[in-house]
């Protein structure tokens, strides 16, 4: 088969150039053109404009053989875990040629790549280099050669560039060509923005840039209501409006400094003040829409962690992104910091040294409390209630771990319809090593109280299961 993976949200003249490649390869093979087409989030973790069955038809009409939709990855992971699954995917299938489309030369691919397939992981990819999304899949792809003993063959073609002269809209040229006329890629965002800002109808430019079947295909969209696709802002605003610092906790691609940003920036009523509260969280625009999407369908850390493992035990997730080695990282730097280093010189360390080996990482940590005489009496109380056979779930003490206002670890107990919030006492390398856990976005953590000679103590779960 030859694979093409996109979002084809809508299908444009770049587009049709993958696929008459892919038909041009198909004349020689006699296989198949198959779209991998994403659905219900982007690659960039967002709703689509365009509803997947109107896009599936565009893809058919453009001259696919085949459409394949690829679900449940871009709510849940970032793309240095979702590329891997999709590309697995796709040799699985029985994919042979890939084609895509870069403004760089494929020994310039080849090039970068080799840095990441050397290091075996593709997390991090810089921002300045050119194409870098194809330069992590043909990355990925080089990694899997190792576990299916074959990979894709790469075709890639230049992307196809509209000169203002036949394209009399500045939104779609973004760059200059001899210091006279504005050559660019084609933009599917610009193209979404343009029909929105026409009152949804496809301005006269912008249908250049377009098949007929796809004007036709998202005509029919439009007149349907189906476009354009949107966030449920209501349940976003809901849950950023009333989750309390443990719920949101819980909730993957949320930091201890989002959840403060989240909970100082209520009320919220629109959704810029939503991009504005990650925005002073530090949080750029990809990982924004992530967390947004996480928030909206309410993705867990325990689901996000149970997807990367099942990854992980089927050989497609790189042994230096899984789970143990984030928790192995974060115990390293932390242990780095109370010798005196600075963590961004033990996270460089650990990075490139991969023949580094820690044994005993602790996945428990006891942490004492600051109780009042009356907030013990209740524990012991309920405690010695929580520890019979018969004691239902609901009236179970369930500790949840959280960063406070002022970014100390904490715990709330819920306990005969009161909450006990206490800060923990730590070791401070325990404090670093926990909140370096709680920072990675995904892994969660657990907590059970625990009663010792000294007093109680709340046992800290790092969860790698």
């Amino acid at each position: 088969m030859i694979g093409i993976s996109a979002d084809f949200d809508p299908v444009h003249l770049g587009h049709m150039k993958l696929i008459e490649k892919g038909k041009e390869i198909a004349e020689k093979t006699g296989d198949e053109v198959v779209i991998y087409l994403n659905k219900g989030y982007s690659a960039n973790h967002a709703p689509f404009f365009t509803p997947f069955e109107a896009r599936k038809d565009m893809a058919l009409a453009a001259g696919a053989d085949k459409v394949v939709g690829i679900e449940g990855l871009h709510h849940r992971l970032t793309l240095a875990y979702s590329v891997p699954i999709r590309i697995a995917m796709m040799i699985e299938d029985g994919v042979v040629d890939y084609v895509d489309a870069a403004n760089v030369s494929t020994p310039e691919i080849i090039k970068y790549a080799q840095k990441f397939v050397k290091q075996g992981i593709f997390v991090g990819i810089p921002r300045n280099l050119p194409n870098r999304n194809v330069i992590r899949w043909f990355a990925v792809n080089e990694f899997l050669k190792e576990k299916y003993g074959r990979n894709m063959d790469f075709h890639i073609i230049p992307e196809l560039e509209i000169n203002n002269k036949e394209v009399n809209d500045k939104e779609f040229n973004d760059k200059e060509a001899n210091g006279k006329e504005s050559i660019g890629k084609i933009s599917g965002r610009e193209i979404r923005k343009s029909i929105i800002k026409n009152n949804m109808e496809i301005p006269e430019e912008t249908k250049e840039l377009l098949p007929k079947t796809t004007i036709k295909i998202l005509q029919r969209e439009i007149k349907k209501g189906t476009i354009p696709g949107r966030r449920n802002w209501d349940i976003i605003k809901k849950r950023m409006n009333t989750c309390s610092r443990p719920n949101l906790m819980n909730i993957s691609y949320l930091n201890g400094n989002a959840i403060n940003e989240i909970i100082k920036g209520r009320v919220y009523r629109d959704e810029e003040s939503i991009w504005a509260t990650f925005r002073r969280a530090g949080y750029g625009p990809v990982l924004t829409r992530l967390a947004i999407s996480s928030i909206e369908e309410g993705v867990t850390r325990q689901e996000v962690v149970n997807l990367m493992k099942s990854y992980e035990e089927k050989g497609v997730i790189p042994k230096e992104q899984s789970v143990d080695k984030v928790i192995e990282r974060s115990f390293y730097v932390a242990d780095k910091c109370e010798k005196g280093e600075a963590a961004s010189v033990a996270n460089r360390e650990f990075r490139s040294n991969s023949n580094i080996k820690i044994d005993d990482i602790p996945l428990f940590i006891d942490a004492g409390l600051y109780l009042t005489k009356f907030e013990t009496k209740v524990l012991k109380r309920n405690l010695n209630n929580d520890l019979k056979e018969e004691a239902s779930e609901k009236n179970k003490l369930n500790p949840q771990i959280y960063i406070n206002k002022d970014g100390k670890l904490s715990c709330e107990i819920r306990v005969e319809n009161k909450k006990i919030k206490t800060n923990l006492r730590l070791h401070s390398r325990d404090v670093t090593y926990i909140r370096y856990i709680l920072d990675s976005q995904f892994i969660p953590v657990s907590a059970k109280i625990i009663k010792k000679k000294e007093g109680f103590r709340i046992r800290i779960f790092i969860h790698n299961q």
